[in-house]
């Protein structure tokens, strides 16, 4: 799979799953239905995404905001995420995907948890795609994390407050050793970032589809791309 050779492939793209749910509601069935097609969806763009020349991808899963569904919904969810952790193993090592979680794990049942770590373990030495996957993700519950860490270690001697800089916070956010994302997509016509990656967003190109997620194919990341590759990133300076 190959894009016009003239493109700017985004080095790290970020998306927003947006509209499983309704994608499934429109057909007449059941959201959890539209969740699951969705982590195919992923799977599949994941599986094609490094030879486009994408190096990251970072997905938001399950936000700190979503709890506030129905519980129904979110056991559904977390069913989901089970069945999709327990996959993943075997398709990173399959794919060569190195795979990691970004957000307060400590909200997750216990065997998530541990299929978490498991994942993260068994496919730390992959080299292809690396893909983050926010769970019990905030944007906001991120920075007052990274907060906290920064005062404990500050507290414990362990950091100079005169040198904390930009720099120094990033090596506290999830996201650390990461670059910042590109590019971020998001589904289902919405235009808004949901609290997703506030820190990181802040020079990050935005294209909205109106696609649902599980109706987004390859050709439309494609279009991402195209999109991504007429815009001049000039980071608030000038054109000389």
């Amino acid at each position: 799979m190959v894009v016009d050779s003239n493109y700017n492939v985004p080095r790290h793209v970020a998306i927003i799953m947006d509209g499983n749910g309704r994608w499934a509601m429109a057909k007449g069935k059941k959201r959890q239905y539209g969740h699951r097609q969705g982590s195919k969806t992923l799977e599949t763009i994941c599986k094609q995404a490094y030879d486009i020349g994408i190096e990251y991808i970072t997905v938001y899963a399950f936000s700190t905001e979503n709890w506030s569904r129905p519980k129904e919904e979110i056991d559904n969810l977390m069913n989901l995420l089970r069945q999709y952790l327990k996959s993943s193993l075997k398709n990173a090592s399959r794919d060569n995907i190195k795979v990691r979680v970004i957000g307060d794990k400590n909200g997750l049942d216990n065997d998530i948890i541990t299929s978490i770590e498991r994942l993260e373990e068994g496919s730390k030495n992959n080299t292809g795609l690396q893909l983050q996957i926010a769970l019990n993700y905030g944007g906001r519950d991120e920075i007052v994390r990274m907060t906290k860490r920064i005062v404990s270690d500050f507290e414990n001697n362990n950091i100079n407050i005169n040198t904390i800089n930009q720099k120094t916070i990033e090596r506290y956010l999830d996201t650390r050793d990461i670059p910042d994302p590109d590019l971020l997509i998001r589904t289902s016509g919405e235009m808004r970032i949901s609290n997703f990656l506030l820190w990181q967003l802040a020079y990050t190109e935005f294209y909205f589809v109106q696609k649902h997620w599980p109706d987004f194919t390859i050709e439309d990341l494609k279009d991402a791309i195209a999109y991504y590759s007429n815009i001049e990133r000039r980071y608030g300076k000038v054109k000389e």
